[in-house]
């Protein structure tokens, strides 16, 4: 008796046929990848904003409620942020380029926009307090963060 034995394997038409069908599949994946990228945000951007706004929040929140006896507080500026001041000379201060405490322009963040909101919002707990709104702005990216600071 004599068998044949049958072979095997792909032929060449399938591993074409694959080839192909893998391909499109992978070219469709990567297009929505690519077109994903395309529309979301640039993440550097967004970390410097945020990391900008986070260090301008912490200084406001960092000066007294009201302004110190015999200290001369004024509206903050670029220039004089090393100045006493109390919260709300902080109301409508804003930076285009970011600049460190000391007013040293930082030539990496020119493009952004810094802008401070400081609104009453009446009592809390019994204390007075204050909204504090920091905007930053890059490109098409703004990053807004909002802290609260009560009267102690």
């Amino acid at each position: 008796m004599s068998f044949i034995e049958r072979q095997r394997g792909l032929t060449l038409t399938e591993l074409i046929l694959f080839i192909v069908i893998v391909g499109a599949a992978v070219a469709g994946v990567l297009s929505v990848f690519v077109e994903a990228t395309r529309r979301s945000a640039d993440p550097l951007i967004r970390k410097q904003a945020m990391a900008v706004a986070e260090s301008l929040l912490e200084e406001i929140l960092a000066v007294p409620y009201t302004c110190p006896p015999g200290a001369t507080c004024n509206a903050v500026t670029i220039t004089n942020r090393t100045a006493t001041h109390a919260l709300a000379d902080y109301n409508g201060f804003t930076m285009t380029g970011i600049c460190a405490l000391d007013g040293t322009v930082i030539p990496q963040l020119s493009g952004y926009t810094a802008k401070v909101e400081v609104a009453d919002e009446g009592t809390w707990n019994g204390a007075n307090g204050r909204l504090i709104t920091v905007t930053v702005s890059a490109a098409s990216e703004s990053v807004s963060l909002t802290g609260w600071r009560g009267a102690y």
